[in-house]
Protein backbone atom coordinates (compact mmCIF):
# COMPACT_ATOMS: atom_id res chain seq x y z
CA UNK A 1 0.00 0.00 0.00
CA UNK A 2 0.41 3.71 -0.28
CA UNK A 3 3.75 3.72 2.31
CA UNK A 4 2.54 5.26 5.92
CA UNK A 5 4.40 8.91 7.15
CA UNK A 6 3.78 9.34 10.71
CA UNK A 7 2.21 13.60 11.31
CA UNK A 8 2.43 14.86 14.70
CA UNK A 9 3.43 18.56 13.98
CA UNK A 10 0.74 20.39 12.82
CA UNK A 11 2.82 22.62 11.05
CA UNK A 12 4.64 20.03 9.19
CA UNK A 13 4.73 20.84 5.64
CA UNK A 14 4.54 18.00 4.23
CA UNK A 15 0.65 17.86 4.59
CA UNK A 16 0.06 21.71 3.29
CA UNK A 17 -1.82 20.24 0.41
CA UNK A 18 -4.80 19.55 3.09
CA UNK A 19 -4.29 22.39 4.91
CA UNK A 20 -6.94 24.85 5.90
CA UNK A 21 -9.28 23.80 3.46
CA UNK A 22 -12.04 26.25 4.61
CA UNK A 23 -10.00 28.65 2.89
CA UNK A 24 -7.83 27.41 0.68
CA UNK A 25 -9.30 24.72 -1.32
CA UNK A 26 -10.59 26.66 -4.19
CA UNK A 27 -10.21 27.48 -7.97
CA UNK A 28 -6.69 27.75 -9.06
CA UNK A 29 -7.99 31.10 -10.61
CA UNK A 30 -9.15 32.55 -7.40
CA UNK A 31 -7.47 34.07 -4.61
CA UNK A 32 -5.32 31.66 -2.43
CA UNK A 33 -6.83 28.80 -4.52
CA UNK A 34 -4.22 25.75 -5.25
CA UNK A 35 -7.17 23.69 -7.66
CA UNK A 36 -6.57 20.45 -6.40
CA UNK A 37 -9.08 17.59 -6.01
CA UNK A 38 -9.72 16.27 -2.59
CA UNK A 39 -11.89 13.55 -1.78
CA UNK A 40 -13.34 12.73 1.60
CA UNK A 41 -14.08 9.25 2.67
CA UNK A 42 -13.10 6.10 2.19
CA UNK A 43 -15.49 5.77 -0.55
CA UNK A 44 -15.30 8.70 -2.25
CA UNK A 45 -10.90 8.21 -2.00
CA UNK A 46 -11.42 4.75 -3.66
CA UNK A 47 -12.92 6.72 -6.52
CA UNK A 48 -10.40 8.90 -6.68
CA UNK A 49 -7.68 6.34 -6.67
CA UNK A 50 -9.74 4.54 -9.88
CA UNK A 51 -9.93 8.17 -11.32
CA UNK A 52 -8.05 9.53 -14.35
CA UNK A 53 -6.51 11.99 -11.81
CA UNK A 54 -2.89 11.69 -10.52
CA UNK A 55 -3.29 11.32 -6.74
CA UNK A 56 -0.37 13.09 -5.06
CA UNK A 57 -0.65 12.08 -1.37
CA UNK A 58 -3.33 10.84 1.07
CA UNK A 59 -4.40 12.07 4.97
CA UNK A 60 -6.17 10.55 7.72
CA UNK A 61 -6.47 8.47 11.09
CA UNK A 62 -4.74 5.17 11.14
CA UNK A 63 -7.91 3.05 10.84
CA UNK A 64 -9.13 4.92 7.71
CA UNK A 65 -5.99 4.42 6.13
CA UNK A 66 -5.89 0.93 7.00
CA UNK A 67 -9.17 0.36 4.93
CA UNK A 68 -7.77 1.91 1.94
CA UNK A 69 -4.93 -1.01 1.77
CA UNK A 70 -6.14 -2.73 -1.29
CA UNK A 71 -7.11 0.20 -3.19
CA UNK A 72 -3.54 1.78 -2.78
CA UNK A 73 -1.80 -0.97 -3.54
CA UNK A 74 1.28 -0.36 -5.90
CA UNK A 75 0.56 3.40 -5.17
CA UNK A 76 3.84 5.18 -5.01
CA UNK A 77 2.72 8.46 -2.76
CA UNK A 78 2.80 9.06 0.86
CA UNK A 79 0.00 8.62 3.22
CA UNK A 80 -0.04 10.90 6.05
CA UNK A 81 -1.26 9.57 9.20
CA UNK A 82 -2.32 11.62 12.34
CA UNK A 83 -4.30 11.46 14.96
CA UNK A 84 -8.05 13.17 14.72
CA UNK A 85 -7.22 16.08 16.60
CA UNK A 86 -3.85 17.01 14.41
CA UNK A 87 -5.65 16.67 11.69
CA UNK A 88 -8.10 18.49 12.41
CA UNK A 89 -6.52 21.55 13.22
CA UNK A 90 -4.56 20.82 10.03
CA UNK A 91 -7.66 20.66 7.72
CA UNK A 92 -9.17 23.28 9.53
CA UNK A 93 -12.13 21.37 10.83
CA UNK A 94 -13.45 18.04 12.01
CA UNK A 95 -13.62 15.25 9.59
CA UNK A 96 -16.06 12.80 10.16
CA UNK A 97 -14.92 10.65 7.38
CA UNK A 98 -11.34 10.47 8.72
CA UNK A 99 -9.23 10.14 5.32
CA UNK A 100 -8.59 12.83 2.41
CA UNK A 101 -6.86 12.15 -0.41
CA UNK A 102 -5.43 14.95 -2.93
CA UNK A 103 -4.88 15.10 -6.72
CA UNK A 104 -3.80 17.07 -9.32
CA UNK A 105 -6.43 18.23 -12.06
CA UNK A 106 -6.02 16.72 -15.68
CA UNK A 107 -6.14 18.34 -19.25
CA UNK A 108 -9.97 19.84 -19.85
CA UNK A 109 -12.18 17.59 -21.91
CA UNK A 110 -13.12 19.28 -25.91
CA UNK A 111 -16.73 19.40 -25.69
CA UNK A 112 -16.91 18.14 -29.08
CA UNK A 113 -15.28 15.20 -28.65
CA UNK A 114 -17.40 14.34 -25.37
CA UNK A 115 -20.60 15.02 -27.79
CA UNK A 116 -19.45 12.99 -30.61
CA UNK A 117 -18.95 10.03 -28.21
CA UNK A 118 -22.42 10.38 -26.56
CA UNK A 119 -25.94 9.89 -26.89
CA UNK A 120 -27.23 11.12 -23.43
CA UNK A 121 -26.22 14.25 -22.01
CA UNK A 122 -26.58 17.00 -19.30
CA UNK A 123 -26.55 20.67 -19.92
CA UNK A 124 -26.36 22.67 -17.43
CA UNK A 125 -26.85 26.45 -16.93
CA UNK A 126 -26.15 28.51 -14.06
CA UNK A 127 -25.89 25.82 -11.50
CA UNK A 128 -24.25 27.79 -8.87
CA UNK A 129 -24.75 25.76 -5.63
CA UNK A 130 -22.10 23.20 -5.40
CA UNK A 131 -24.26 20.53 -3.47
CA UNK A 132 -27.14 20.63 -6.13
CA UNK A 133 -24.01 20.01 -9.29
CA UNK A 134 -22.68 16.79 -6.96
CA UNK A 135 -26.00 15.66 -6.64
CA UNK A 136 -26.70 16.09 -10.76
CA UNK A 137 -23.34 13.85 -11.27
CA UNK A 138 -24.09 11.46 -9.03
CA UNK A 139 -27.60 11.07 -10.43
CA UNK A 140 -26.25 11.12 -14.01
CA UNK A 141 -23.75 8.44 -13.09
CA UNK A 142 -26.30 6.11 -12.07
CA UNK A 143 -28.72 6.55 -14.62
CA UNK A 144 -26.52 6.06 -17.48
CA UNK A 145 -25.88 10.29 -19.03
CA UNK A 146 -22.52 9.83 -20.66
CA UNK A 147 -21.29 13.29 -19.78
CA UNK A 148 -21.89 16.55 -18.78
CA UNK A 149 -21.74 20.12 -20.28
CA UNK A 150 -21.45 22.98 -18.14
CA UNK A 151 -23.18 26.37 -19.35
CA UNK A 152 -22.95 29.87 -17.90
CA UNK A 153 -22.89 30.23 -14.52
CA UNK A 154 -22.00 26.99 -13.28
CA UNK A 155 -19.78 26.41 -10.25
CA UNK A 156 -16.92 24.33 -10.47
CA UNK A 157 -17.89 20.34 -10.49
CA UNK A 158 -14.07 19.36 -8.91
CA UNK A 159 -14.57 21.50 -5.97
CA UNK A 160 -14.58 19.69 -2.61
CA UNK A 161 -18.01 19.79 -1.52
CA UNK A 162 -19.11 18.90 -4.94
CA UNK A 163 -16.97 15.70 -5.44
CA UNK A 164 -17.95 14.97 -1.97
CA UNK A 165 -22.00 14.67 -2.39
CA UNK A 166 -21.42 13.25 -6.10
CA UNK A 167 -20.16 10.14 -3.98
CA UNK A 168 -16.93 10.61 -5.89
CA UNK A 169 -19.42 10.13 -9.30
CA UNK A 170 -17.69 13.47 -10.61
CA UNK A 171 -14.34 11.89 -10.89
CA UNK A 172 -15.80 9.28 -13.51
CA UNK A 173 -19.27 11.32 -15.69
CA UNK A 174 -16.68 13.48 -18.04
CA UNK A 175 -17.85 16.81 -18.60
CA UNK A 176 -16.58 20.15 -20.76
CA UNK A 177 -17.50 23.96 -20.56
CA UNK A 178 -19.42 25.43 -23.55
CA UNK A 179 -17.57 29.13 -23.64
CA UNK A 180 -19.93 30.75 -26.11
CA UNK A 181 -23.05 30.83 -24.45
CA UNK A 182 -26.11 29.42 -25.49
CA UNK A 183 -24.90 29.75 -28.97
CA UNK A 184 -23.01 26.81 -28.30
CA UNK A 185 -25.84 24.20 -28.42
CA UNK A 186 -25.62 24.09 -32.39
CA UNK A 187 -22.32 22.26 -31.28
CA UNK A 188 -25.50 19.61 -30.32
CA UNK A 189 -27.17 20.00 -33.29
CA UNK A 190 -24.24 19.30 -35.57
CA UNK A 191 -23.98 15.90 -33.99
CA UNK A 192 -27.87 14.87 -34.43
CA UNK A 193 -29.15 15.45 -30.37
CA UNK A 194 -32.10 16.67 -30.07
CA UNK A 195 -32.21 19.29 -26.87
CA UNK A 196 -34.95 19.47 -24.60
CA UNK A 197 -35.35 22.25 -22.20
CA UNK A 198 -36.64 21.46 -18.65
CA UNK A 199 -38.91 24.06 -17.44
CA UNK A 200 -42.34 24.08 -15.46
CA UNK A 201 -43.59 26.78 -17.90
CA UNK A 202 -47.27 25.65 -18.94
CA UNK A 203 -47.14 25.84 -22.53
CA UNK A 204 -44.04 22.91 -22.15
CA UNK A 205 -44.69 18.96 -23.49
CA UNK A 206 -45.33 16.63 -20.50
CA UNK A 207 -42.31 14.44 -19.94
CA UNK A 208 -44.35 11.27 -20.65
CA UNK A 209 -44.96 13.11 -24.29
CA UNK A 210 -41.35 14.34 -24.99
CA UNK A 211 -40.15 10.78 -26.11
CA UNK A 212 -37.02 11.78 -24.71
CA UNK A 213 -35.88 8.07 -25.15
CA UNK A 214 -35.41 8.17 -28.66
CA UNK A 215 -32.49 9.39 -30.57
CA UNK A 216 -29.41 11.65 -28.77
CA UNK A 217 -31.10 13.91 -26.56
CA UNK A 218 -29.39 16.43 -24.19
CA UNK A 219 -31.47 17.68 -21.29
CA UNK A 220 -31.13 21.29 -20.38
CA UNK A 221 -31.42 22.14 -16.87
CA UNK A 222 -31.18 25.21 -14.89
CA UNK A 223 -30.60 26.92 -11.83
CA UNK A 224 -32.36 26.56 -8.27
CA UNK A 225 -34.71 29.23 -8.12
CA UNK A 226 -35.04 31.02 -11.97
CA UNK A 227 -34.38 28.35 -13.81
CA UNK A 228 -33.19 28.27 -17.41
CA UNK A 229 -32.69 31.97 -19.07
CA UNK A 230 -35.15 32.40 -21.99
CA UNK A 231 -32.48 32.88 -24.19
CA UNK A 232 -31.47 28.80 -23.06
CA UNK A 233 -35.04 27.80 -23.99
CA UNK A 234 -35.42 29.51 -27.04
CA UNK A 235 -31.95 27.75 -27.90
CA UNK A 236 -33.58 24.29 -27.28
CA UNK A 237 -35.86 22.09 -29.66
CA UNK A 238 -38.28 21.73 -27.09
CA UNK A 239 -39.65 22.45 -23.38
CA UNK A 240 -40.37 19.71 -21.16
CA UNK A 241 -41.71 19.86 -18.16
CA UNK A 242 -42.29 17.16 -14.83
CA UNK A 243 -46.06 17.67 -13.73
CA UNK A 244 -46.55 18.37 -10.58
CA UNK A 245 -49.27 18.22 -7.96
CA UNK A 246 -51.33 21.59 -7.72
CA UNK A 247 -49.80 24.17 -5.51
CA UNK A 248 -46.44 22.52 -5.95
CA UNK A 249 -44.53 24.96 -8.76
CA UNK A 250 -40.87 22.97 -8.86
CA UNK A 251 -38.76 20.92 -8.04
CA UNK A 252 -34.88 20.56 -6.33
CA UNK A 253 -32.67 21.16 -9.77
CA UNK A 254 -31.15 17.32 -8.97
CA UNK A 255 -34.36 16.03 -8.24
CA UNK A 256 -35.95 17.18 -11.65
CA UNK A 257 -32.24 16.13 -13.14
CA UNK A 258 -33.03 12.55 -11.99
CA UNK A 259 -36.50 12.01 -13.26
CA UNK A 260 -35.42 13.26 -16.36
CA UNK A 261 -32.52 10.96 -16.56
CA UNK A 262 -34.43 8.15 -15.96
CA UNK A 263 -37.19 8.93 -18.74
CA UNK A 264 -33.92 8.81 -21.06
CA UNK A 265 -33.58 5.83 -20.29
CA UNK A 266 -36.57 4.32 -21.50
CA UNK A 267 -37.61 2.32 -18.72
CA UNK A 268 -40.19 3.75 -17.00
Amino acid sequence: MAQMVEISDVVDPRVDDFRDLSRADRRPDRPGGRGLVIAEGVVVVERLLASPYPVRALFGVRRRVEELAEATAGLDVPAYVADADVMARVVGFHLNRGVLAVADRTSVIDPVELIGRSRRLAVLEGIGDHENLGALFRNAAALGVDGVLLGAGCSDPLYRRSVRVSMGHVLRVPFAHLDSWPADLKLLRDEGFRVAALTPRGDSKRLREAELDEGKVAVLLGSEGPGLTDEAIEAADVAVRIPMAEGVDSLNVATAGAITFHALSGTW
